[in-house]
């Protein structure tokens, strides 16, 4: 089978398109016939040897896909081949066939199409963990959301909304700021012409709800979802309201800030990581439950996922570096050409 192959540590110009056999399922394993993979910045990190999972060489990136099961391994009597499904392999999906954990496996919607669900699972799923598992986002709070035309920004924008918050989306150029107010976010900030800080609190003086500053409007942002960090984090600390929460999601700008406790401590203000990854290893029946709801929500046209570009897998390399350079807006995906 045709599979990308990772052989040392780099750029994402390292990977090759080789051939290799289908692996076979063990125990408690669903092997699936890969339509599409979803991109994400985490391929990045593991190619070049700084995620926090470091596979032997050569291996396989590809974190998420979805097509037909292929075959099941002993144990597994939750799936059978023909089934369409999503699944997430931490890493060997960029191939015609990739094994995952039958707790990692998800039948789809028939409505859902196998290019948006190879795109679905990570970035909904951070989202809706993010605002919900951690900062426990309520109906008509004002939300924060850093990145907002990429992947996961993009999907915490609608989850957001679907929960009832108002979203002040960032993100550097008018284009891509079109994109994330198409998924709608109420507000907007361009991160490359603007001052973050002035603008949010700006904003937020302008919602009336009663609380926060004193003339009716609100101090600043409630919740933050962060997967930039860097100087965008050190902003949002400085336009929060008392008793915010800040979800670090990542560091896309490059630079893992500091925090300043004395902040955290004068507004009660709550800097919470989420790694959404581990929910699975830890808590499989609550992601379950997650992708339950997604789905619905999925169905009742309340998330519209947005795939930017579509490549073959022997793109591989320039998939990556879409997203490495920023040239991309909600997801990239690979196909594999399966019927």
């Amino acid at each position: 089978m045709r599979a990308v192959l990772c052989e040392r540590w780099g750029e994402p110009e390292v990977l090759r398109l080789g051939e290799i056999e289908a692996p076979e399922p063990g125990a408690g394993e669903v092997r699936l016939a890969v339509h599409a993979a979803g991109v994400n910045f985490a391929d990045i990190l593991m190619v070049a040897g700084k995620y926090q999972e470091k596979p032997p060489f050569p291996f396989t990136p590809g974190m998420e896909v979805a097509g037909v099961v292929e075959a099941v391994g002993a144990g597994v009597t939750r799936f059978k081949p023909g089934e369409r499904v999503l699944a997430l392999p931490g890493s060997g999906g960029f191939a015609e066939s990739a094994l995952a954990q039958a707790h990692n496996v998800f039948a789809i919607p028939e409505a859902m199409d196998f290019v948006t669900a190879a795109g679905f699972a990570i970035t909904y799923g951070t989202a809706l963990g993010a605002l919900v598992w951690r900062a426990a986002l309520e109906a008509g709070e004002l939300l924060l959301v850093h990145g907002a035309a990429g992947g996961v920004g993009l999907a915490a924008v609608e989850v957001g909304k679907t929960l009832g918050a108002t979203v002040i989306a960032t993100a550097r150029g008018a284009d891509k700021l079109a994109v994330a107010e198409a998924h709608g976010a109420d507000h907007l900030i361009d991160t490359g012409a603007e001052d973050v800080r002035a603008r949010v609190k700006e904003i937020a003086a302008g919602l009336g709800d009663g609380r926060g500053d004193g003339g009716g409007g609100k101090a600043g942002a409630d919740v933050v979802f962060d997967p930039v960090g860097g100087d965008l984090f050190e902003a949002s600390l400085r336009c929060v309201a008392w008793g915010a929460r800040l979800v670090i999601i990542g560091f896309a700008a490059g630079r893992v800030q500091q925090i300043p406790a004395n902040i955290l401590l004068v507004k009660n203000v709550a800097a919470l990581g989420f790694y959404w990854g581990s929910y699975r290893a830890r808590m499989p029946e609550l992601v379950a439950a997650e992708y339950a709801q997604l789905f619905g929500w999925h169905a009742k046209g309340k998330l519209k996922p947005h795939v930017s570009r579509t490549l073959d897998l022997g793109q591989a390399a320039e998939a990556l570096e879409l997203l490495k350079t920023r040239k991309s807006t909600g997801k990239v995906v690979l196909v594999t050409g399966r019927a």
